[in-house]
């Protein structure tokens, strides 16, 4: 992966979140390049790749960050915190050390495990949230959608590290590509490890858009025989697939531990 630097902008954003006012993106671009992110579509560069760094982050997102009262900041928006060159490059671990020193805290997204590093930066500041996403059941159909993704069964054992360091956490369990994803079965194996579990399904804005047609290879090349009837359910927000599995997520919601916030 090359890794470059991006043109100068602010670091420290506005965030269209609920109850969440800012964001930073620690990198522009993401290594992890899943075949099905919205964010492709404004892609400035190849993520397969090449990925972009803020120069200078530390002294300029300081003094960005000294600008609003002390709040949580969250990470994960266009690209993924813990994409694979952070292990190297260490932008999100430079923007944690910040937010502890001007008494911010991080709630964040991904697809890693690399977070379980940074634990003792989590756990000094107040109301840090741990997020992980996962979709496949099996690696290799998470190889297939997700190039460049940490196994999902690590995410959920480094989620399951934070659980017992005392932060709060959460899964999105995202996107539920239909007749791809067995969401159930996930549910499970999230429950134990989390506090909150947000449900998504696959959600394609424009046929048109990088997203969709790196989707659509994929089925083609995989998945030949459900590859209508996929694109049909993807396409269609009110098709009976999702109102099936809404009505059993609802029946799950009823004995589940975590709290459940179903959106499809």
């Amino acid at each position: 992966m090359r890794v470059t630097t991006c043109s100068k902008r602010l670091i420290l954003e506005s965030c269209g979140l609920e109850d969440l006012v800012y964001q930073v993106d620690p990198y522009v671009g993401c290594g992890h390049y899943c075949s099905y992110c919205y964010a492709l579509n404004h892609a400035e560069t190849d993520w397969r790749e090449e990925v972009r760094v803020h120069e200078d982050l530390s002294g300029r997102l300081f003094h960005e960050l000294l600008t609003i009262p002390p709040q949580t900041i969250y990470m994960g928006y266009n690209s993924d915190p813990y994409q694979p060159v952070e292990a190297e490059q260490r932008q999100t671990r430079k923007a944690l050390e910040l937010f502890v020193e001007t008494g911010h805290s991080a709630s964040f997204l991904t697809k890693s495990d690399l977070f379980a590093r940074d634990f003792d930066l989590l756990t000094r500041m107040e109301d840090a949230r741990v997020s992980i996403s996962v979709a496949f059941n099996d690696d290799a159909t998470r190889r297939l959608f997700e190039h460049d993704t940490t196994p999902t069964e690590m995410r959920m054992d480094a989620l399951k590290q934070a659980q017992d360091a005392g932060l709060q956490t959460s899964a999105l369990l995202c996107p539920i590509i239909p007749y791809v994803t067995d969401a159930m079965e996930l549910l499970d194996s999230l429950a134990p490890v989390t506090d909150t579990i947000w449900v998504y399904g696959l959600t394609i804005r424009d046929r048109n858009g990088l997203n969709w047609k790196n989707v659509e290879a994929i089925l083609a090349g995989h998945y030949p025989a459900n590859r209508k009837r996929i694109e049909e359910v993807v396409f269609d927000r009110e098709h009976a697939y999702w109102r099936d599995l809404r009505t059993r997520l609802e029946k799950a919601q009823l004995t589940m531990k975590p709290e459940l916030k179903i959106h499809i």
